[in-house]
Formats: structure tokens, sequence, C-alpha cells
């Protein structure tokens, strides 16, 4: 396993659905991202709720997948993360467009890879969450 450096940083891990209910993986990010040190895990309240995208489904239903993503936005907000990881692009898509519509302070989103990246990188918390 390569060296991880510190990522200080408070994230919050969504769940996507082919991952947790498809396929069951739901410890396995968790772990990978516990892993790295200086990182601050939150769990999102609500968090077996789809964000809305599913595939196609923000396209063929739109006014309910934005408001799953609105749920899920809020669900977010509440960690106080100032990082939102997922595994899945659509999900990490749809929660972005879903904090950007809110205050002009959403956190940055970006893919379980990146955070790993980053840390193994030796790369600043910033170079994930632009602040």
């Amino acid at each position: 396993m390569r060296k991880r450096h510190e990522l200080p940083v408070r994230v919050a891990y969504h769940d996507a659905c082919h991952l947790a209910h498809a396929q069951r993986i739901r410890q396995q990010p968790r772990d990978l991202l516990r892993a790295i040190p200086g990182l601050e895990l939150a769990e999102v309240g609500d968090g077996a709720t789809c964000c809305g995208s599913a595939g196609v489904y923000n396209l063929l239903q739109p006014e309910a997948a934005r408001e799953l993503g609105e749920r899920k936005a809020a669900a977010v907000r509440a960690t106080g993360a100032a990082l939102v990881v997922s595994a899945n692009p659509g999900c990490s898509l749809q929660i972005a467009t879903s904090l950007a519509g809110t205050d002009g302070t959403a956190p940055a989103v970006a893919h379980t890879a990146q955070v790993l990246d980053a840390s193994i990188r030796g790369l600043p918390a910033t170079a994930l969450t632009g602040g």
C-alpha cells in the first residue's frame, strides 16, 4: 500500500446506489477514506436515499430528481463537510448541481479516487476543495 499523506479535510461520503444497493459495497470506500491521515469522515443523514441521478432518472423524471437532489444537498450541508465524495460521476454531478442552487457556499465534490490520489501525492486539501 502506498504511503498516504495527511489530508486535513472534513468529508461527507455519499453512497452511490449502484455500489450500495446493487453490489452491497458500503464499508470499503469508508475504510479507504478513513485510512487517510487527517481526513474526517462525516456520515450523510438519510444516506441510503438516492441523490436523484439514478442513470437517466434525472432526465426522465426531472421534477422528482430535483426534489431528491435538494433533499440530498440539505443532508450534505448538515454535515458541515468541505468536500462531498462519491464513486459515481452521475451522483457527483447531481449533488454538485443541487448544492450550487443554494447560497453559493457549496462544498466541493470529488470522486473517491481523486481524494486517494491527493493523499498519495501529498497535495493540499485545497486542491480538492478549491479553498
